[in-house]
């Protein structure tokens, strides 16, 4: 039986210097294992938001509503226990962590998540593997996590981590932003092997269309001022792509 997130009712707000603001208005959404669906909307409409409320990134506060995974409170969890549980963020902006090479952030990541160690000569099989998927040089095993490299580098290291740590659902936010389109391509090939392996769930965040020519979206969600506005297949991007936001800005004025 496929696992499934659901989203019902969710309220989150953030602290600024302005005060608390309300950014996610009440979200529903269900998502499972198997599936993609594209957010998409314009900038501040609360698709980062959403991404980091699942993640349970301690600036966002949920003020009301519901995370599940397979019917348990994800809202109860640590971070550290909704990866266990198989939830992964691709973040926008990959964080550095100088003092720690990408062999064993990986291996320990994997270790927490299975609860014993891979073997060493498999387990530097796979990442090596991996890796020449993902055109990355061997040596990137070796450096610290995501220190010096570039933007587009740092996007293929997190796709190598979703790939190695098989989660059931992978949120991927803006993964496409900065990327060439052969970093895009090549990025876009490791989240469908993914999906093909393991049968991963997919919440792709992204303003644009081009990287849904590469992953193909079975759902596209459109945000606007915290709230889902609009759900539609894949069609519906390609009339984001013709029309843009503009009649939904203009709804959500009125």
């Amino acid at each position: 039986m496929s696992s499934v997130l659901e989203i019902k009712d969710l309220h989150v707000s953030v602290e600024t210097e302005q005060g608390t603001k309300q950014i996610l208005k009440g979200v529903d959404l269900t998502i499972r294992q198997g599936e993609t669906h594209a957010i998409m909307g314009p900038n501040g409409s609360g698709k980062s938001t959403l991404a980091y409320a699942i993640a349970g990134h301690p600036r966002y506060t949920v003020d009301s509503g519901s995370i599940l995974l397979d019917g348990e409170e994800v809202l109860d969890m640590e971070i550290d226990e909704r990866a266990k549980a198989g939830l992964f963020l691709a973040m926008q902006y990959p964080v550095e962590i100088p003092g720690v090479t990408n062999a064993n952030f990986l291996r320990t990541a994997k270790t927490a998540i299975d609860g014993e160690a891979p073997a060493i000569r498999t387990w530097m099989k796979d990442v090596k593997g991996a890796m020449a998927n993902l055109r990355m040089d061997s040596s990137f095993a070796e450096r610290n996590v995501n220190e010096g490299f570039s933007g587009g580098e740092k996007k293929r290291n997190e796709i190598l981590q979703l790939e190695l740590l098989k989660p059931r659902f992978a949120v991927l936010d803006e993964t496409d932003s900065g990327l060439d389109v052969d970093a895009l391509k090549v990025v876009s090939e490791g989240v469908n092997r993914a999906k093909a392996e393991s049968g991963l769930g997919v919440l792709l965040i992204t303003h644009y269309t081009r990287i849904l020519r590469y992953i193909k979206p079975d759902f596209v969600h459109v945000f606007v001022n915290g709230r889902v506005a609009e759900e539609g297949g894949p069609e519906l991007a390609d009339r984001l792509e013709e029309e843009g936001y503009d009649r939904f800005l203009e709804a959500a004025k009125a």
